[in-house]
């Protein structure tokens, strides 16, 4: 099993909580960091931009990334959202074992009361 960090940039703070939490409740990330007021540059439709956005920064497992890719396709505004998806390599254990709990299959079939 191999676990990720989710990157995702969003256009507003009530955006990137929407989606951060529709990722959590759904397991389909154990934690998501909403990091506010970043400045994206990025070439779109021919033209240089410039927007402060919101980072999103899930951990999960990569089985997961096509659902998170869903998910915050579902509920975002932009036309092509950015979703990468990074491969931790180490880590606290303890921390990387509970976010391997928190996204396991039995926990996201059967919901929250399955883990306990």
């Amino acid at each position: 099993m191999e676990l990720v960090v989710c990157y995702v940039t969003c256009g507003s703070m009530d955006e990137a909580e929407r989606i951060g939490r529709a990722l959590v409740e759904r397991h389909q990330a154990a934690c998501v960091n909403v990091v506010p007021r970043i400045l994206s540059l990025y070439r779109w439709e021919g033209a240089v931009q410039r927007d402060e956005e919101v980072l999103l920064l899930a951990k999960t497992r990569r089985e997961l990334v096509e659902a998170v890719v869903r998910t915050v396709r579902d509920l975002h505004a932009y036309e092509l959202p950015c979703v990468t998806a990074l491969p931790i390599l180490d880590g606290h254990r303890d921390y990387l074992a509970w976010v391997a709990e928190e996204t396991a299959p039995a926990v996201a079939v059967e919901g929250p009361a399955a883990s306990r």
